[in-house]
């Protein structure tokens, strides 16, 4: 059984970066609702202002999914035409320099008035950088839009192709697999051999790009003609003469094209007799070329009550994927596919939009301190343009050794700005600065602007003396004297837990909530947007596996309920001992037999993997539980008991509302068989597991000032309670 889309997803879903996309009919509802189902892939932009997209949204799109519909206009672009004049006459200056056969007007006024219609504003803005894809066809003549994408964006013969997939319980599933392409020459209006041959190739290439080898083993091509003899049968045989040579260039180039053959030309009445028979030989074909127009119309039209239930997606070679054209009867599932197809050929080699004119590129320093290093990167948006981590050797370490760590923050500020100036960058080239976070006083969590009150907190260790204090004050340093902004975001002092759930025994004591909230609440974002929705939304339980392991529930935007990871408090970690039995802690602890400084090691530093294994070295720990050490499959199976039982005691902080998605994440998130053993162990939850690996600070401060720059969220004030 083939999933067209599934197919898809898998090809797409590895890109990093998104294409920004012009909808050139943006007031079409199939395209605002196709949009919705693409924000993972494209950075939509729509050539209306945002209060009209809202307003078909609720005339005519009330029967969609209105949470999808609601991410889609935060993460879309909206863009008066007439509003941007700049824009316009660079792009109309630029069109009036097309070659003399491309260009549909001489002269600079007659260009300008062309670039106030969105779909030639699109294929421009494409061509000039401003956009990667421009997608139209749906409400106007289709030549309109096509002969204007091909002349304008086309890089070598320009075909367009139809595939149609027939569903698996359909008993009109003719053709191989149920794929069937269509190609024909619309926009060639002089045929020849050569030209015919060139498109009955990529269309072949076409499919085979689209469907790997293991769904559909060979693609097999004819060239279609009418029924009765015509001037074209010349063109035909010629062509036909030339299309193994041209298989077998491209095969040399790429061994997937081996798999194309050719089998001559067919008769459209042969066809049509083999697809209307109840028994065998079905139709081996699923690449039929017609040498007209006309003929595509003919052969599509005859075979519509076969491919009436078909999914449908219009692919446009030549154009290097920039262009999707459509028409007037797709739908909005066929405009998602046919997305997707052009998404799926995108080069490897693409590495973002070259100009930052709907969704503007910030540039972000990003600074994280460690004892004995300083990572930072620059981010030009989603983009990461380096990264680097700065040691510091105990020589120059050596003059701060009796002082409290904020006190290096000139020295570490100098540093950083000898690393960006390496790099070819200077405080001025910044547009903000997003820092990690220290042990400030308890706050919700976001992305705070660094202000005089957290820069004392920080500066005294209101909360303790750590590296991570160094980061808000390096920033402001930095930014000083400047317009410039300095974040913070989601420190380790993040605090949105209950009462209910700090409340111990001891009345003396109450838990203090110290996680990795960077981490635990980017992942739970990073999963929403992947899922086209809101962390405020969902419920999600996020693992946290690193030096030190936070499980963490998160519910409906709130981060409710976290072990206290900083004193080992939850499962046991590489180097920390996690929750012990206490009545055999209060007698350990007056044996004698060790110090209080003992005792503080072995619960955070040679405790854990050390105490148990000797090392802290998770992969040597999974290779050895791998090769079946007896008791290194005793710990690890502990482990993955003791984080699975966090994860779950979890439930209650839901109150009774259904968990969506358990994640895992941090360093130890990229052992197969820790993972798989917690998916099954939290089977009974009734919820799925995603896993991130990696820790992901860096990503996740850009992504917190971000989110502040483009307007998606607003920045805190620093004015904790107390």
């Amino acid at each position: 059984m083939i999933e067209l889309s599934k197919l898809l997803d898998e090809q797409i879903g590895a890109m990093r970066l998104r294409p920004a996309a012009i909808f050139a009919e943006s007031e079409d509802r199939r395209s605002i609702e196709a949009a919705s189902y693409l924000v993972r892939f494209i950075r939509p932009v729509f050539l209306v202002p945002e209060e009209r997209i809202r307003e078909i949204i609720a005339n005519d799109l009330s029967h969609c999914d209105q949470t999808r519909l609601e991410f889609l206009i935060q993460e879309s672009a909206f863009w008066d035409i007439k509003a941007a004049p700049e824009i316009l006459d660079q792009l109309a200056h630029s069109y009036t320099d097309l070659p003399d056969g491309v260009r549909f007007a001489d002269y600079f006024e007659t260009a300008r008035q062309l670039m106030d219609e969105p779909a030639m504003f699109g294929i421009m803005a494409v061509r000039e950088g401003h956009a990667d894809m421009v997608i139209g066809g749906l409400a106007e003549h289709p030549k309109g839009f096509l002969e204007h994408a091909a002349a304008i964006l086309g890089e070598t013969t320009v075909s367009k192709s139809v595939m149609f997939h027939i569903p698996d319980h359909s008993p009109k599933k003719i053709f191989p697999k149920g794929l069937a392409a269509f190609g024909d020459i619309a926009l060639n209006t002089y045929t020849n051999a050569d030209i015919l041959a060139r498109i009955c190739v990529q269309t072949c290439m076409v499919i085979r790009d689209l469907i790997p080898a293991d769904v559909l083993p060979e693609i097999c091509a004819g060239i279609v003609l009418p029924s009765h003899k015509t001037p074209l049968d010349a063109v035909a045989y010629e062509a036909s003469k030339l299309v193994e040579g041209l298989i077998d260039k491209h095969s040399k180039e790429n061994t997937d094209y081996e798999s194309i053959v050719f089998k001559g030309i067919v008769r459209a009445d042969d066809i049509i007799c083999t697809c209307e028979s109840e028994c065998s030989p079905k139709c081996e074909l699923n690449a039929l070329i017609s040498p007209n127009a006309e003929m595509g119309d003919v052969m599509v039209n005859l075979l519509s009550g076969i491919l009436c239930e078909a999914e449908k997606v219009e692919i446009l070679a030549g154009v290097g994927s920039r262009c999707v054209d459509l028409d007037e009867k797709c739908t909005s599932e066929d405009v998602v596919l046919s997305v997707k197809a052009a998404l799926a050929s995108f080069p490897e080699e693409w590495e973002g939009t070259p100009k930052d004119t709907f969704f503007r590129d910030y540039r972000i320093l990003v600074i994280n301190p460690g004892s004995t290093s300083t990572k930072i990167a620059v981010f030009e948006g989603d983009k990461e343009v380096f990264t680097d981590e700065l040691k510091h050797t105990a020589e120059e370490l050596a003059p701060f050794k009796e002082q409290n760590i904020t006190e290096q923050y000139g020295f570490r500020k100098d540093v950083v700005l000898k690393a960006l100036a390496d790099h070819g960058f200077s405080i001025e080239d910044i547009d903000a600065i997003s820092a990690r976070g220290g042990l400030i006083k308890p706050i919700p969590h976001g992305t705070y602007a660094v202000n005089e009150e957290m820069i004392n907190d920080l500066m005294i260790g209101v909360n303790g003396q750590h590296a991570s204090n160094l980061g808000g004050l390096i920033a402001s340093e930095l930014v000083k004297g400047s317009a410039k902004p300095a974040f913070i975001v989601d420190p380790v002092m993040v605090d949105e837990v209950p009462i209910r759930a700090k409340i111990t025994g001891f009345k003396e004591i109450r838990r203090k909530v110290i996680s990795h909230a960077l981490n635990q609440i980017a992942t739970a974002k990073r999963y929403a947007e992947e899922n086209e929705t809101f962390y405020e939304y969902l419920n999600l339980i996020v693992a946290h596996m690193g030096g030190g392991i936070t499980i963490g529930a998160h519910k409906r935007g709130q981060y409710i309920d976290v072990n206290n990871g900083l004193n080992g408090e939850g499962p046991f970690t590489p180097e920390r001992s996690g929750s012990l039995p206490v009545g055999q802690l209060i007698d350990l602890c007056f044996s004698g037999k060790y110090t209080h400084q003992e005792l503080k090691m072995l619960n955070k530093g040679k405790g854990g993997l050390v105490d148990l294994l000797g090392t802290s070295d998770f992969y040597d720990v999974e290779i050895r539980y791998l090769n079946g050490e007896p008791e290194v499959v005793e710990v690890f199976e502990a482990l993955v008991y003791q984080i699975s039982k966090n994860i779950t005691a979890l439930l209650p902080a839901f109150g009774g509302e259904k968990v969506d998605q358990v994640l895992l994440t941090g360093g130890m998130a990229r052992s197969k068989p820790l993972c798989e053993g917690i998916r099954k162990a939290v089977a009974a939850l009734g919820c799925g597991v995603s896993v991130y690996p990696g820790e992901n600070e860096m990503v996740a401060l850009a992504f917190g000032a971000l989110r502040v720059l483009r307007g998606k969220e607003d920045a805190r004030e620093y004015a904790p309670e107390g």
